[in-house]
């Protein structure tokens, strides 16, 4: 009987299955280098090394049944693949392999190898998907779930009546490790103690397993909507700005609301403009037309990242899913360098996006980094922020030597300020100008309150950074020095400026 040799890559696409049909036929060798680089893998928490040592089970497993034996062969080496091809060339016996590579270094050498193609058909994890489908959640154990629906509206359905056990979700995760040599545009983009990120085409596949979970838990995402700018019916004064003004953006929103399909619009939208567009993305999940150059944080070094971007001199960079420091750092540095950025980052508000950067840059820089705040709720744009900077008394203060550089955050479309970011001592603020002007103790109502109770038809509108007075030229008598004494005692104890104003004419009283 022929003797066989078998390589990881054989191990991982599950060479028992082709012993079960038949398809190989011979005594399995199993060389000690391969064993033990298995097992240093699998105690680093390397997933394929536990799936390969699985396999090795179960081939020992069917050997009595398919009459074939099992033998542990060959001396430990630190170059498993040429340790195997030299004690082949000795022994005159077969390395079987799913590794191309594998199988060409082989035929230079002449040594002979069994080459295996993976069977025909889809991937098993298809059949949890539909056209609804966001993502699939398995975990042994439990009944496999899914999200169905697009972001912000979706429901979680049961995909079964029955449990996937431990052995079902690691043969999975051997079928989608194996598949990655063979599907188009995927790759192995974090493996770690412990945890494992794979893109597969279009799907994204998240691997945990123990000590790091209590359990073997897989979650495949996949894009439901792929949608153009012009899906999302922004207004003309929006879309003007992202032509001709925005350069330093921030797209914000909780998980699953659609930032990243934003994003992804966006970055098409620049490209039919002529623009140079590139992404820094981890994992990179975004699907963009080739035109477009997307890069691996996991990859390179941040550093790296930043001078290969300055070098190509894209006009815009999309940075995915910004988290920790280095991302910030990076975003920061390539829009100091005049490169236009778009970053996604999670919040649960517009504010909060903007909050991340006060204590990585300094105050007056903001403007310059940031200049337009994107929010997605449901998969819509919810909110548009622009940031100016000014030199004023902030509202809430009182005296007028305490003019200082302030931020003034904007709602893009109305123009009416709705935060204002300035130092005090030295801490930063972000203070909500409704806090100031808007509620039910704010300036504005107490101003109200004192006008109205005098000269009812009087009314009260913030303009300009005062308080403007309007009254009617029919109750213009009740204006009297007591209520003038009144409002100016307001303005000097909350440090704001109170005009008034006759009804129907700019005439000052």
């Amino acid at each position: 009987m022929s003797e066989l040799l078998v390589d990881k890559s054989a191990l991982l696409l599950g060479v028992s299955k082709y012993i079960e049909k038949g398809l190989i036929n011979g005594n399995i060798l199993i060389h000690r280098a391969l064993l033990s680089d298995l097992e240093k893998e699998t105690k680093e928490g390397l997933i394929s090394g536990e799936i390969a040592l699985d396999e090795i089970e179960k081939i020992r497993k069917i050997s009595e049944r398919y009459l074939f034996s099992v033998e542990i062969v060959g001396e430990p080496s630190s170059n498993v693949d040429n340790a195997l091809r030299e004690y082949c060339s000795q022994r005159d016996c077969s390395i079987v392999t799913a590794d191309e590579i594998q199988k060409q270094i082989c035929s230079y050498l002449g040594v002979k190898v069994v080459y295996l193609q993976p069977f025909e058909g889809s991937l098993s994890v298809e059949k949890f998907f539909d056209e609804n489908t966001m993502s699939v959640h398995l975990k042994e154990d439990t009944i496999p779930k899914a999200k169905k629906g697009k972001p912000g509206s979706w429901q979680f359905v049961n995909l079964s009546n029955t449990p996937m056990t431990e052995d079902e979700i690691k043969g999975l995760v051997g079928e989608l490790i194996n598949e990655i040599k063979y599907v188009k545009n995927s790759f192995i983009e974090i493996e770690r103690k412990g945890s494992t990120i794979v893109q597969l085409g279009n799907y994204r596949i998240v691997i945990t397993r123990p000590p790091l979970s209590d359990g073997w838990e897989v979650t495949i995402t996949r894009p439901v909507t792929r949608k153009n700018l012009e899906d999302y019916n922004l207004p003309e004064k929006l879309i003007e700005r992202l032509k001709e003004r925005a350069e330093g953006i921030l797209i914000a929103g909780s998980p699953g609301m659609g930032k990243t399909t934003f994003a992804q619009a966006l970055a098409e939208y620049y490209m039919k403009l002529g623009k140079v567009v590139k992404t820094i993305e981890s994992p990179r999940d975004m699907h963009l037309p080739p035109d477009i150059t997307q890069y691996s944080k996991n990859y390179a070094e941040i550093g790296e990242l930043h001078d290969i971007l300055l070098l190509s001199r894209p006009d815009y960079t999309v940075y995915d899913e910004m988290r920790n420091d280095d991302d910030f750092r990076l975003y920061i540095d390539l829009r100091l360098a005049g490169i236009g950025m778009i970053g996604v980052v999670h919040a649960t508000t517009p504010i909060d996006a903007i909050h991340r950067f006060l204590n990585r840059v300094d105050l007056g820089t903001i403007p310059g980094i940031l200049d337009t705040v994107i929010f997605i709720n449901e998969g819509n744009v919810n909110k548009v922020y622009s940031l100016e900077m000014t030199v004023k008394v902030p509202l809430g203060l009182r005296e007028a030597d305490l003019t200082r550089p302030v931020v003034e955050i904007k709602d893009f479309l109305t123009d009416q300020v709705e935060y204002e970011i300035y130092v005090f001592g030295e801490q930063t603020m972000i203070v909500p100008v409704s806090n100031t002007r808007g509620g039910g103790n704010s300036v504005e109502n107490k101003i109200t309150r004192t006008v109205t109770d005098s000269i009812p038809g009087a009314e009260v509108k913030y303009e300009n950074g005062e308080y403007v007075i309007t009254i009617p030229k029919t109750e213009i008598g009740k204006f009297n020095r007591r209520l003038n004494s009144k409002l100016r005692k307001l303005e000097k104890k909350h440090g704001v400026r109170i005009r008034i104003r006759l009804g129907d004419s700019d005439e000052e009283v």
